[in-house]
């Protein structure tokens, strides 16, 4: 019988122990001593987070249909239970076996925000395995990488064996057949490491070495071994054919933030936004096939007594086939109890139809995402959406019965003027006016309601803004109270809401995401000084971070707010995400002159993704 890790006094003394115990219905249980690899999955944050997260459990599915290698899942303990196990020397352990995860073989980090990374130092050090690659020694786990961050891993390098860089159905079956083999062989740890750093989308930090020069900036970048590639190129599953998915997801004991089953109908976007990350290093969009997307809905509604069914994609209006998707859905659980949820829909006369046969309209809100509040500042970004759509989708939207608008904005673009600030209060007005004007009184479900929320902008690795300066703490606040302001002087101001983002919070988040090696002290100094959950609210402090920077004398605006050069060599230029930076300068000049570049379906811009030899590139082709 399978032993718990935690003492019953340990469990009952802290929050949430259930995210401790394992055991939920669908893991998947192997016997320890006939495998040969054992695979350590992290999402270096709370349960709940991570067990929301569908990347994950596609791998954890992938890798455990081998029958040579077990995955099992470790997170981020609460801080209540941290404390705990560093009170008490307690290992950090998997929830499958509740063995020391300094036992596997390879312990694997799924890397969605850059705010999660002092999150993974603190799994590192529970688990007792040493924070940097060089001290590690032959029995320790190899540390591993993936998910969106690893497409800049240089603020992480130093804690890191490998990254692995793109989509992980590809090669991971490689590296498991490369490190069996190696150890049949009678290889060491080191030549494990510089056979994988050959493999496709691998790389090994170690096997590098970058130069700077006396500004500051890189002066050169380049392996230190012989038969080490210059660049690493991204992994990409060109045809989603046949593509490993999930058919049992484990049900967790506890509710979760997606607490759903999540069908993944397609990747990448066509769409082009010039500051989104998503949207370029996912591209080219691939499609899953239709029939399999019926077969994996039914499978896993019927597997895990889910009661709701979300689409994932980055933008679900552009899947082709959605129309008979969504027949397929509603008719086939008809009467069953079961909900559909459609995330990233453009709000058109189709997605409301949709929407008003899967919704309860009294109880739902609806979600635009403008951008921007100006015209002129959605054709710098490349939104593709013009005032007229938002407002029609937001007239229709009323006759349809909503009340609720939730709009989503950005401040801190490039080239923003105080008159597309203004634009976030006078767009929100538009559409309360809207609602008074063309729903008569007594055909309303009481006051309109329309809440705007703007983030701050954070320039990102392959995007066309990555040379944009950003704006520093002072200047985003100043910008949400102008806003905030603007707000106050709208005719229905009583029937608006106007929310923003934490500004220092956004600031940390620029470094981390545009951040060289030098960054990696920062963070170990952080981590160091008590900085944990720097994504949750209650545990991030800004004066720790201020003072591990000053500590390790690194310039916190050298990443933020400088001006950088369109030849400068950035820290993850020897990265090859398939979109150009030739393109993406292109796609920068473009917005400086405020041109829109048509979406992939309407013309191709050449970006680079169409030597993938598949998705979008190849629909029309015969």
């Amino acid at each position: 019988m399978r032993k718990l890790a935690l003492s019953d006094e340990i469990l009952l003394s802290i929050q949430q122990p259930a995210r401790y115990l394992g055991n939920e219905m669908n893991v998947v249980k192997k016997d320890v001593d006939q495998v040969d690899i054992r695979f350590a999955m992290c999402f270096p944050d709370v349960y709940e987070i991570g067990m929301s997260h569908l990347g994950m459990q596609i791998l954890y599915a992938m890798f455990n249909r081998r029958e040579d290698v077990y995955c099992e899942r470790v997170f981020s303990p609460w801080a209540d239970l941290d404390q705990v196990k560093r009170e008490k020397h307690i290992r950090l352990f998997a929830l499958e076996s509740q063995d020391p995860i300094r036992s596997f073989d390879f312990l694997g980090f799924t890397i969605q925000y850059e705010m999660c990374y002092t999150n993974i130092l603190q799994v590192l050090d529970l688990s007792d395995i040493p924070l940097h690659a060089e001290d590690r020694k032959e029995n320790d786990p190899i540390v591993i990488g993936g998910g969106p961050c690893t497409y800049n891993p240089e603020p992480l390098a130093p804690f890191f064996d490998l990254f692995y860089i793109g989509e992980g159905e590809t090669q991971y079956d490689a590296l498991f057949d490369l490190y069996k083999q190696n150890h049949l062989n009678g290889g060491n740890r080191w030549s494990f490491l510089e056979e994988a750093a050959k493999l496709p989308g691998i790389y090994c930090p170690m096997f590098y070495d970058v130069m700077y020069r006396e500004d500051g900036t890189i002066a050169r970048f380049a392996p230190n071994t012989p038969g080490i590639p210059e660049t690493v190129t991204k992994e990409l599953l060109v045809d989603m054919k046949d593509a490993p998915y999930i058919e049992k997801p484990i049900v967790p004991f506890l509710k979760v933030t997606q607490d759903r089953v999540v069908l993944e109908i397609q990747r990448g976007c066509i769409r082009g936004c010039r500051f989104c990350q998503a949207g370029n290093i996912y591209r080219p969009l691939r499609e899953r096939p239709l029939e399999e997307l019926k077969k994996y809905a039914y499978q896993m509604l019927k597997n895990s007594g889910h009661e709701e069914i979300s689409l994932s994609s980055l933008s679900s209006s552009d899947y082709t086939k959605l129309k008979e998707l969504l027949d397929f859905l509603l008719e086939e659980f008809h009467g069953k109890g079961i909900n559909v949820s459609l995330p990233s829909l453009r709000i058109d006369a189709f997605s409301l139809d949709v929407m008003s046969r899967v919704q309860d309209v009294k109880k739902s809100s609806l979600t635009f995402a403008p951008e921007a509040g100006s015209q002129r500042m959605r054709d710098v970004i490349n939104k593709g959406l013009t005032e007229e759509v938002i407002l029609k989708g937001a007239s229709d939207a009323f006759h349809g019965g909503w009340n609720r608008v939730k709009l989503y904005f950005m401040l801190g673009l490039p080239t923003e003027t105080v008159e597309d600030m203004e634009g976030i209060a006078e767009l929100s007005e538009k559409i309360a006016e809207l609602y008074y004007d063309e729903i008569p009184k007594e055909q309303r479900n009481g006051k309109v309601q329309v809440v705007a929320s703007s983030s701050f902008f954070v320039p990102k690795p392959f995007t066309p803004f990555q040379w944009a300066r950003m704006n520093t703490k002072d200047e985003f606040l100043q910008k949400a109270w102008l806003v905030k302001d603007k707000f106050r002087q709208m005719k229905n101001f009583k029937s608006l809401k106007y929310n923003y983002h934490e500004a220092d919070l956004s600031v940390l988040e620029g470094v981390l995401a545009r951040g060289d090696r030098r960054v990696a002290a920062v963070v170990e100094e952080a981590y160091h000084k008590g900085a944990m959950f720097d994504s949750w609210g209650e545990f991030f402090h800004n004066e720790i971070w201020i003072q591990a920077f000053q500590d390790c004398g690194v310039d916190l605006e050298f990443y933020t707010t400088r001006e950088r050069s369109l030849d400068e060599i950035f820290p993850w230029d020897f990265i090859d995400c398939g979109v150009t930076k030739d393109f993406l300068k292109r796609e920068w000049k473009q917005a400086m002159k405020e041109a829109v570049t048509p979406n992939c379906r309407q013309s191709c811009s050449g970006c680079g993704a169409r030597r993938f030899g598949g998705g979008v590139c190849y629909e029309n082709s015969n």
